[in-house]
């Protein structure tokens, strides 16, 4: 398994596409949510990926927000969910953090059923859950 890191203007045209086939058909057809999903957060994202012999296997993207950091559109190509590859993408996702910018709190949204898991790496509840296009979520920090 390989990791790369990008900007928008460093991703390849065919990472790009991968990247985005990927997302559409994770938070658009398998949570039948239509919403925008391409937005200007993957302008100023940083794109974490997980390869395994140059395919998508799970991904995420982080965004500097001032005072605080996010990541967000974690996903597991549907082919690899059974592979704990979930844990392995936060885990170098929260790696990149802390090397881009160290010292800095992290917030993120996350899907309510996802709570137990974010927990496991230190995150805490700091909301009430809300209603994100039709999804539960919550605010967790990690500090």
């Amino acid at each position: 398994m390989e990791v790369t890191v990008k900007t928008l203007n460093e991703l390849t045209t065919k990472e790009l596409l991968e990247v985005l086939q990927e997302r559409v058909k994770v938070f658009i057809v398998e949570q039948n949510c239509p919403y925008q999903e391409v937005d200007e957060d993957d302008e100023i994202a940083h794109h974490v990926m997980l390869k395994d012999e140059g395919k998508l296997v799970a991904y995420t993207r982080i965004m500097d927000r001032g005072e605080l950091v996010t990541f967000g559109r974690v996903l597991v190509v549907k082919e690899h969910r059974a592979k704990k590859l979930g844990k392995k993408i936060v885990e170098e996702t929260l790696t990149e953090i802390k090397r881009l910018y160290p010292n800095k709190a992290i917030k993120i949204s996350a899907q309510n059923y996802l709570v137990d898991f974010y927990a496991t790496f230190g995150f805490e509840v700091v909301s009430e859950m809300y209603l994100e296009d039709d999804i539960p979520h919550i605010d967790m920090l990690l500090k």
